[in-house]
């Protein structure tokens, strides 16, 4: 709802439905994947374009986002239960990355940020 609350009141419709299911599988994936908080981030950058970030306590870039741009990806058994969320990121964003933050001095962990853009 948040997605979408945004993204209408900039007029950005054209990229709705994407950036919404994009959006669903990242935080879904830290919900799942990760211990303690989880932030998301919209920003605008040139061009019409959006990035999307979502950090996470976890510093591990889980698969497919700790291969490079271009390598080709392993996907899913089609028995698998999960395991595509993040495939389907790098399928449909135009530009997507991980940065790992590692961990804090107290021993916690610092996170990561796993973010992706798509324009119009």
């Amino acid at each position: 709802m948040t997605v979408r609350a945004a993204l209408c009141g900039h007029g950005m419709t054209e990229i709705l439905d994407v950036v919404e299911l994009l959006t669903s599988e990242m935080v879904t994936n830290a919900y799942r994947h990760t211990k303690g908080p989880a932030s998301l981030r919209l920003s605008m950058l040139g061009g019409g374009r959006l990035r999307v970030g979502v950090w996470d306590t976890s510093p591990y870039i889980p698969a497919p986002f700790d291969e490079p741009p271009g390598a080709r990806c392993t996907p899913a058994p089609a028995s698998a239960e999960g395991g595509r969320g993040l495939l389907l990121v790098r399928q449909c964003a135009s530009a997507w990355g991980g940065w790992s933050l590692g961990h804090d001095l107290l021993g916690r962990g610092a996170g990561k940020l796993l973010w992706f853009e798509v324009g119009p």
